[in-house]
């Protein structure tokens, strides 16, 4: 069997004496995986661990069976992955099409370049003068997910990304979502809202406290009611949304 994208293997993650991840393990193939939970499970630590961004005490990260453990985020980042952090953190004063030419890596041959991220998100083509002050939420999102494509990842890590937005937008960005397992690029979406995570990938984990407590299928959590109320909290799935 070949090597998943991305495996997570018992890592532990500290923040002033206190263990925010307990031994996380967690595999993503080629198909995307949505990690869900509620609030205050450790999803968000698991992500800035992931890109080198919080203090790893023990465990490992491996990337198409490359060890990236404690590398720096840049570095991590060259090995292929994209993230797009929680709270979409665009720049007010740069216009779309600077953030979209900063991001780009200029490598010829490129997948991803600023002319197909306008494709993907047309939104942007029609918005590309305007400066990211002026951009509504749902396309701050959307350039938020370019930016990131633009460094040609082999994972698109995203933490959040449908977070108050508009159903008509949601339903924009599930499309893309599903488009770009098509373009064999690897995807983990932390997410909250149950009907997006169980919309875009067939396979789920489930955090609890700092843990993944369940791996399982979006089929058997979205008929499954006990599932739901014992590692969710919920009495049915409509109550995450």
């Amino acid at each position: 069997m070949p090597n998943p994208v991305l495996l997570v293997s018992d890592l532990r993650v500290s923040f002033g004496g206190s263990q925010i991840l307990q031994g996380v393990n967690l595999s993503v193939g080629v198909d995307p995986v949505s990690l869900i939970g509620r609030n205050g499970m450790g999803k968000t630590t698991l992500c800035q661990a992931i890109m080198g961004l919080a203090p790893i005490s023990s465990g490992s990260i491996m990337l198409y069976g490359e060890e990236i453990t404690r590398l720096r985020t840049n570095k991590i980042a060259q090995r292929g992955i994209g993230y797009v952090p929680q709270g979409r953190r665009v720049f007010p004063s740069l216009t779309v099409e600077e953030h979209l030419r900063l991001a780009f890596d200029g490598k010829k041959g490129s997948q991803w370049t600023v002319e197909t991220a306008y494709k993907l998100f047309p939104r942007l083509k029609d918005r590309r003068s305007n400066g990211g002050a002026e951009l509504s939420g749902g396309e701050q999102q959307m350039l938020a997910i370019a930016r990131a494509l633009l460094l040609n990842p082999r994972l698109l890590l995203m933490d959040e990304p449908t977070e108050g937005l508009a159903p008509l937008i949601l339903e924009e960005l599930i499309g893309v979502f599903r488009q770009l397992s098509t373009e064999g690029i690897a995807v983990l979406l932390v997410e909250q809202n149950f009907n997006v995570a169980t919309s875009v990938s067939d396979q789920l984990a489930v955090m609890v406290n700092g843990q993944i407590a369940l791996t399982t299928t979006s089929a058997e959590m979205q008929t499954n009611e006990g599932l739901q109320k014992r590692y969710l909290g919920v009495g049915t799935a409509a109550e995450l949304i």
